[in-house]
């Protein structure tokens, strides 16, 4: 029983390494070292197991629970960017936006914009649709590749943030809402494009590590692509006169290499209102948060939600609302 004791807790100090080591990804890039960005992916299996094995030492009546459990907290913060719980704002906004990947609407565009038009929003956001995405009742918009913006005030400025990487693609867009400048981001980072029958696993050991070498071949690559385009974008947002909210499909989980570069200066609004599980991608049978909004400190957000309630591509709208109050 000692040894099994002993072997548990070193699995269990491996468990909280790894759960610090995507914290890394704040400073470690993935052109000198792709493995760690890794580790974001696994996070909350890993941060699951790491609770069961604090309920074990704590069943077990173990003085090292004292030591796992104090070390938790510094992992409370990471966890949040994944299941948040927030007071509830009584303050009504007077700026709504929305965020969605529509996949190319091959769930029907009819349907995306009747959808679009019933939920009113200021400023919508659309990632993976080519040209112009037309909604009535917005007389603005912009477009590059396969991003778009659309407004129902008058567009500023807008330019397109260029990547080496298609489809990977970025726009901004200067709108002036309730008295105030905003830049709008609006960014579709490059996807994995995996091929479902090579993820889903399998009974075979063989077949599994085959496909475990398929996924790496997928992953590590596109990691590297991500650092390019991030540099672009964070350049844009760094120049920005004004305040920013960016928005889109990042391709990339929380506490990844992406997430830490692109929400640096900015608040995560789930992090900052949402409430519950922060999944946007529902393609996969795993809980996956891809789709965000980040927004500048001096914007305050009032509410966020994942609106589970349609299907209208492999990703579900993002809505948030900010009380904007004139300058």
């Amino acid at each position: 029983m000692r040894i099994f004791r002993a072997m548990l807790m070193l699995a269990h100090l491996a468990v909280v390494l790894m759960l610090f080591g995507t914290m890394l990804n704040a400073y470690v890039p993935p052109r000198i070292f792709p493995y760690l960005n890794l580790l974001s992916l696994a996070f909350p299996g890993l941060f699951i197991l790491h609770l069961l094995l604090c309920l074990v030492w704590i069943v077990s009546w173990k003085k090292r629970a004292f030591l796992f459990l104090f070390l938790t907290l510094f992992l409370l913060q990471p966890a949040k960017r994944w299941i948040n719980f927030t007071s509830e704002k009584t303050e009504a906004g007077n700026l709504k936006v929305l965020t969605i990947n529509v996949k190319g609407t091959e769930y029907g565009l009819v349907e995306t914009q009747d959808y679009l038009k019933a939920q009113d929003a200021d400023v919508v956001l659309v990632q993976e649709f080519g040209g112009e995405f037309p909604v009535n009742g917005y007389d603005y918009s912009a477009h590059h590749n396969i991003v778009a913006v659309t407004s129902k005030s008058k567009i500023l400025e807008h330019g397109k943030i260029e990547m080496d990487s298609y489809p990977g693609s970025a726009l901004f867009a200067d709108i002036k809402i309730n008295g105030q400048i905003i830049r709008f981001i609006t960014v579709y980072l490059h996807p994995f494009s995996f091929e479902k029958q090579k993820v889903k696993p399998a009974d075979d050991f063989e077949e599994n590590k085959a496909k475990s070498k398929y996924i790496l071949k997928q992953l590590i690559p596109n990691f590297k692509r991500h650092q390019d385009e991030v540099e672009k974008i964070r350049e844009v947002i760094q120049k920005s006169p004004y305040p920013v909210i960016l928005t889109g499909d990042f391709n990339a989980v929380p506490n990844s290499y992406e997430y830490y570069q692109l929400s640096a200066g900015l608040q995560d609004v789930f992090v900052a209102v949402g409430n519950g599980n922060g999944t946007s991608f529902h393609d996969y049978k795993i809980p996956i948060r891809i789709d965000y909004i980040f927004a500048s400190e001096s914007l305050q957000p009032v509410s966020y939600q994942i609106d589970r309630s349609v299907k209208l591509s492999d990703h579900y709208p993002v809505i948030a609302e900010f009380k904007i109050k004139n300058p």
